[in-house]
């Protein structure tokens, strides 16, 4: 079940092979050492030949040795912990590097369909509960195991009968804990879920704490929660529950393993096969040999626990990246686009967009209009290749889409969007985006999207610290960062999309006048429901339904009187 799981795990292991190879070292010495000591206590006290009568020197070079063994026994633990720790915790940092790389390269499809509480919970959550069952693994599981193989050799050593006697009880444990544990994944694996769920319904309240304050939602979302809840806890209970039951039932084994080994023994004693200290021994590696059967049935609940969210994180890893196999470079200065009997659907079977053509020149300033839901922003998706297209083709430059180079095609591109994204960082650094630009530069972009004046405002100006969640700016001036983070560097293709709509109406028109500049000598796209803004476009393209039904500057399409019209007119219905 979890063998390409397990697979995947040892393939992050191989970059620590030292580590592991001394942890092992490590392991070997403290297990030689740890059961070493018993063999020695037993030889002590078959020093102490009878009243009057002990051997001090036998008895005194088995204390020096026992202590000099136990010095050993925690110096190598003390070393074992501390690689074991370290590849443990190096291995969790590789896998959430790799899962937030793979993030990065993943296509729009798998953000838009997957919760985004469940992306998050597989990338700190499921590595922890990973790390959590590698470190049991690495501390106890290898060394439990050399554990049972030494102590057999010792065993052997005294006396081969209650060896037998030892090894042939022992298998109990292991049949309990294979019938236990064999119930608890179900349970591990609906914990797993259920946790994600949970994460993903707190990220979504306290993201939209003010539509739920607003619309009275509290009580709704709480009972939401609860439910959630309320599996999680039973789910994990009963994980919990049955993956408890394994300790006790073992430890019943081992008492079982303990009385045989002592009855035997004494039966070895009584024929002379066997001395008082040899027994003593004895009854101790019994006693070791069954410890490890506890670790490593609790070893293998955790584990369970553990490669169920190892598996979902590799499912994260395995998922379908987009594929960059361009390599062609787009030039410089105005490009033209051209889109080919392009069709596309968010959901197979649910056309949006249907044979869409249309030739766009060099320079021109083009708008997208129409009602909700046209397909207007999905257009611009396209464009910059957020989504592949289900037929048809893209030409940028008569360039095929799909033969750029998405560096080239991204690097290409500015966009100002409806949702500005603020990152935790100063404003400068979110003008910059970790573009080399001088403060004069910044200034000036910031001047020119009227979001100078505001920014002086803040407490420490351009160097102030801005986080998205924390309302030191507005929705309006969040979007003005993002018209000067646009404005700083200029591309070839410009992309606006409804970039003033948070923006009062006497700053639109300022901001405009920018916006005017900028277009200039360059092919832009501008999706607009203020017709007011987009009256200069060299071209309108009318949308709806996935289609275009009407094409042409202001003055043609008002004179059609067609869906245009409607539009624009219901706008401006008060206007004479």
């Amino acid at each position: 079940m979890y063998k390409q799981t397990i697979k995947r795990c040892l393939s992050y292991l191989s970059n620590y092979r030292l580590e592991f190879f001394l942890s092992v070292l490590m392991a070997f010495i403290y297990v030689i050492a740890s059961l070493y000591i018993p063999l020695l206590a037993g030889r002590a006290i078959d020093s102490l030949i009878g009243p009057g009568s002990v051997d001090f020197v036998s008895l005194s070079a088995d204390a020096v040795r026992i202590f000099i063994t136990a010095i050993v026994c925690f110096v190598s633990q003390y070393v074992l912990s501390r690689l074991n720790n370290r590849m443990t915790y190096r291995i969790a940092r590789d896998v959430r590097n790799d899962a937030f790389r793979k993030i990065e390269v993943l296509p729009f499809s798998y953000l838009d369909s997957n919760r985004q509480g469940d992306i998050v919970s597989r990338i700190i959550n499921d590595v922890e509960q990973l790390s959590d069952g590698l470190l049991l693994g690495f501390s106890q599981f290898f060394s439990a195991s050399l554990t049972i193989i030494v102590t057999i050799y010792y065993l052997f050593s005294l006396d081969f009968i209650i060896a037998l006697v030892v090894i042939l009880v022992s298998p109990l444990s292991f049949l309990v804990a294979k019938f236990i544990a064999s119930r608890t994944h179900r349970f591990f694996k609906s914990t797993a879920q259920m946790r994600s769920l949970q994460t993903d319904l707190t990220d979504e309240f306290i993201t939209s704490t003010p539509e739920v304050i607003c619309y009275n939602l509290q009580s709704a979302c709480q009972d939401k929660f609860n439910r959630v809840n309320e599996q999680w806890a039973d789910s994990s209970l009963k994980g919990t529950f049955y993956s408890s039951l394994v300790n006790p039932a073992t430890r019943a084994v081992n008492s079982i393993v303990y009385a045989c080994a002592a009855l035997c023994g004494s039966f070895l004693v009584l024929a002379g096969r066997l001395t008082v200290g040899g027994l003593v021994s004895a009854l101790s590696y019994a006693n070791q040999y069954t410890k490890p059967f506890n670790e490593i049935t609790g070893v293998v609940t955790e584990l369970q626990n553990a490669l169920v969210c190892a598996s979902r994180v590799f499912a994260l890893l395995d998922e379908k990246e987009i594929v960059d196999e361009g390599k062609e470079e787009l030039p410089e200065g105005a490009l033209s686009v051209e889109f080919r009997n392009v069709c596309f659907s968010y959901t197979p079977g649910q056309n949006l967009i249907r044979n869409f053509s249309l030739k766009i020149g060099k320079g021109q300033h083009v708008a997208i209009v129409g009602p909700t839901g046209a397909g207007k922003s999905t257009i611009i998706n396209l464009l910059m290749r957020y989504y592949e297209i289900d037929e048809g083709d893209i030409l940028i430059d008569g360039i095929s889409i799909k033969d750029i180079k998405l560096s080239s095609l991204r690097r290409s591109f500015g966009s100002v969007l409806q949702d500005s994204f603020i990152k935790s960082a100063s404003v400068r650094d979110n003008i910059t985006m970790g573009r080399d630009f001088s403060d004069e530069e910044v200034i000036e972009a910031c001047k020119k999207a009227h979001v100078h004046n505001i920014i002086m405002r803040l407490e420490n100006g351009y160097d102030t610290v801005l986080d998205d969640d924390e309302g030191l700016l507005s929705g309006g001036e969040r979007q003005l960062i993002a018209i000067a983070r646009c404005m700083i560097d200029l591309p070839n293709l410009l992309i606006l999309d409804e970039a003033t709509s948070n923006i009062d109406t006497r700053t639109e028109g300022l901001i405009q006048d920018s916006f005017n500049r900028m277009m200039e000598g360059r092919t832009s796209f501008v999706v607009a429901h203020r017709l007011s803004t987009i009256r200069n476009a060299d071209v309108i393209l009318v949308m709806k339904d996935g289609d275009i039904v009407e094409a042409g500057n202001h003055e043609e399409l008002l004179k059609k009187n067609g869906f245009y019209s409607e539009l624009y007119r219901s706008q401006f219905a008060s206007v004479s």
